[in-house]
């Protein structure tokens, strides 16, 4: 049995501070973006909140957000 999916509520009185939350990363069409599997690539296509498509020259891929692997140069 598996407990369903619920994002906890943080209460005033814990001794545990907060999660943070981080902020979400846009990119737009033209950026240079550098990954850590694929390396060096432009941003080519956006899908708006789901994905990016990025050529790294010799493949085209699309990276689902959130984009852990991926920032902008």
């Amino acid at each position: 049995m598996t407990k369903p999916v619920v994002p906890r509520r943080h209460l005033p009185s814990s001794p545990f501070k907060p999660p943070v939350e981080l902020p979400v990363r846009e990119f737009g069409v033209g950026d240079r973006v550098t990954h850590d599997e694929y390396g060096l690539g432009r941003v080519v296509g956006i899908e708006e909140g789901i994905a990016v498509l990025v050529d790294f020259g010799s493949v085209q891929k699309r990276i689902l957000s959130p984009y852990d692997k991926m920032a902008a140069l």
